[in-house]
């Protein structure tokens, strides 16, 4: 029984961390994508600046909160991803590819974290960190 939960809580150790690092990663790429280039706020319009309260910045503050709240955060970058997608994509009809998904990659594995320290078999055998 000692080493099912250890192992469990090794892989759920790994598993927060490989969310963590992917979080990182997806806020530093956004931020080179916004400020790589001279950020010019009175040139955006009203419309894209809907799109960027969801993506990034919705999906960066997601991110940051999941570090200590796992669940929440991930809700917040999940819910923020999927209100940019029905924003863009059907009110306004614009084409979006999936790369926005790839962003937000790290918030998925946050959810499966949540959801896996609060399984039948999780509950009370997490690590935290």
């Amino acid at each position: 029984m000692s080493a099912i939960r250890t192992e469990k809580n090794w892989m759920m150790l790994s598993l927060r961390w490989l969310a963590r690092a992917g979080s990182i990663l997806s806020i530093l790429l956004l931020l080179l994508f916004i400020f790589g280039e001279e950020f010019q706020p009175a040139k955006i319009t009203l419309k894209e600046w809907v799109g960027l309260a969801f993506f990034p910045f919705g999906l960066v503050v997601g991110m940051i909160v999941a570090w200590w709240k796992e669940g929440v955060g991930a809700g917040i970058t999940l819910a923020s991803l999927l209100a940019f997608y029905v924003v863009f994509g059907f009110l306004f009809g614009d084409s979006l590819g999936g790369w926005f998904i790839v962003f937000a990659a790290p918030g998925f594995l946050f959810l499966l974290c949540w959801s896996l320290s609060w399984s039948k078999f999780g509950r009370g055998n997490e690590l935290k960190s």
